[in-house]
C-alpha cells in the first residue's frame, strides 16, 4: 500500500463517499471529509459491523472537530472572528491555542495563525496591511482577538485531526492502522509514502512505521488575482523553500512545523529542531 502527500490510494475501487468499504479480506478502509480534506482511515483486523461501528465515532468525533475549528461552516472558530471573543473555549480551541504557543516560540514567529485576515485579504485581492502577531491575542478571560484580527488554524488542524482519530481507533483496540487526514498517521506495519511535490511530481518515498508524516508546498495552492501561495506570513518574510516535509510522533507537530519551515532558513530550522527532539526534517526543496 502507498500513500501521497495529499491522496490515499484506495486498497479497493469499491469506495463510499463516507462509509467502510471493504478493501481485502483482512483490511477495511473508512472514509470521509473534514476541515477541507478528504479523510481515509484503514485498519487491519475488523469485520464489517466493528468498521461500521467504529465509522460511527470516528464521523462524530470529525463532526466536533469541525465544530471547534472550521472555517467553512458555525463553528467556534468563526464565531471568535466574527465578534472578537470566545468566552468559553472548548479543550480542542484550547488545545489549538497550547500548541500554537509553542510553535510560533520555536519557530522564531513563521508559525502564525493570525494570518487569517492577510489570507483573506491576498485571496481577495486587497491590501494586506491588516492586524496580526500572535502576541496580541488577549487570554485573561477566555480568548479576545484585537478588531479586525482573525485566526486559522489550518496550518496544524489537519494533522491534529489524523492525531485524534489514531487515538480514537487505538482505544478501541486496532494496533495496524493509517490515518489519512490530509496529514498521515501509520501505526503498526510499516508503510510506503510518496511525497509529491507542488507539481506532483513524486519527489522521495519514505517507510513510515508508527509515526506520522506532514509536506507543506506553498504553491501547491494559489489564492488571490496574484496567484500568490497559499503559505505565506503577513510581516512579508520570504518563501524559502518549494516544499517541506517533517516527521513526528505527532501528525499535528508534523504539520505545523513543516508550514513554517516553508518560511524559515536552514540555520533556523536546525535550531527549531533542537526543541522538538522526537521531530525529523524528511525532506525540503
Amino acid at each position: 500500500m502507498t500513500l501521497s502527500r495529499r491522496r490515499f490510494i484506495a486498497l479497493s475501487a469499491c469506495a463510499a463517499v463516507a462509509g467502510p468499504t471493504c478493501a481485502s479480506p483482512s483490511t477495511s478502509v473508512w472514509r470521509g471529509r473534514a476541515l477541507g480534506a478528504e479523510v481515509v482511515v484503514s485498519l487491519r483486523g475488523a469485520n464489517e459491523r466493528d468498521i461500521w461501528r467504529l465509522g460511527q465515532r470516528i464521523a462524530a468525533q470529525l463532526d466536533r472537530l469541525e465544530s471547534a475549528l472550521s472555517l467553512h461552516r458555525a463553528s467556534e472558530l468563526v464565531r471568535l472572528n466574527e465578534t472578537g471573543l470566545l468566552a468559553h473555549p472548548s479543550p480542542f480551541i484550547a488545545e489549538m491555542i497550547a500548541l500554537s504557543d509553542r510553535l510560533h516560540a520555536t519557530t522564531g514567529g513563521a508559525f502564525d495563525p493570525t494570518v487569517q485576515s492577510a489570507w483573506l485579504a491576498q485571496a481577495q485581492g486587497r491590501r494586506t496591511d491588516v492586524p496580526f502577531g500572535w502576541s496580541k491575542i488577549d487570554r485573561d478571560r477566555g480568548i479576545r482577538l484585537p478588531e479586525g484580527m482573525a485566526l486559522t488554524f489550518n496550518g496544524v488542524a489537519q494533522g491534529y485531526a489524523a492525531d485524534l482519530l489514531a487515538e480514537l481507533i487505538r482505544e478501541a483496540g486496532y494496533q495496524d492502522v493509517v490515518v489519512d487526514a490530509g496529514e498521515i498517521v501509520a501505526m503498526g506495519q510499516g508503510l510506503p509514502v510518496d511525497i509529491v511535490g507542488d507539481d506532483d511530481r513524486v519527489l522521495r518515498q519514505i517507510v513510515l512505521r508508527d509515526r506520522c508524516i506532514a509536506t507543506s508546498s506553498p504553491r501547491a495552492t494559489l489564492i488571490g488575482p496574484d496567484a500568490a501561495p497559499h503559505i505565506f506570513h503577513p510581516d512579508g518574510r520570504s518563501i524559502r523553500w518549494r516544499t517541506v516535509s517533517v516527521a513526528a510522533s505527532s501528525a499535528a507537530v508534523a504539520d505545523g512545523l513543516s508550514t513554517a519551515f516553508c518560511l524559515m532558513q536552514e540555520h533556523e530550522i536546525t535550531e527549531t529542531l533542537t526543541q522538538w527532539p522526537d521531530a525529523s526534517l524528511v525532506l525540503r526543496t
